[in-house]
């Protein structure tokens, strides 16, 4: 008869790992699996109206002053770079090119910060020689933060 393992781990013994994640990165993950599972199958002019409808959804949820600014940002995307898909990227308004994800809008809210982020993801492209931002707080959107979001959209749009 073959002798049983026996399990070295003593009962009752804590994980000596600690949680890692955040309850917010958890949960913007599992955002991302839904949302990468929901669109697999989708081509990008059937992704559109659903995404749409997501981050129209997203923007809804935020605080006054966060909703101000995404919507505005939500805007200026669709007009400057209407080829842009509008998508959710871990639960954040986005926009996708070529099913990659381009650009989005971080929320404070989201991951418990001091401010809202306006990103830029590798295939946006908006190299500026050998160092570049990728991300950039937005407090205010003023006309010159305007100008400057509209250049980097068309810029990743082009």
């Amino acid at each position: 008869m073959a002798d049983a393992k026996s399990t070295t781990k003593r009962a009752g013994a804590k994980s000596k790992s600690p949680n890692v994640w955040t309850d917010e990165e958890r949960a913007a993950m599992a955002e991302s699996a839904r949302e990468r599972k929901a669109s697999s199958k989708l081509s990008p002019e059937e992704e559109r109206a659903p995404g749409e409808a997501d981050i129209r959804a997203k923007i809804a949820e935020m605080t006054e002053a966060e909703r101000t600014i995404a919507e505005r940002i939500h805007e200026l995307v669709a007009r400057h770079a209407p080829a842009f898909v509008p998508r959710t990227y871990y639960g954040m308004p986005a926009y996708s090119k070529g099913g990659k994800t381009i650009c989005f809008f971080q929320p404070a809210s989201k991951f418990k910060v001091r401010y809202c982020t306006f990103g830029f993801q590798p295939d946006a492209a908006i190299d500026e020689g050998d160092m570049w931002p990728v991300a950039f707080a937005v407090t205010k959107l003023t006309p010159t933060v305007e100008k400057r979001i509209v250049e980097l959209i068309e810029k990743a749009a082009a």
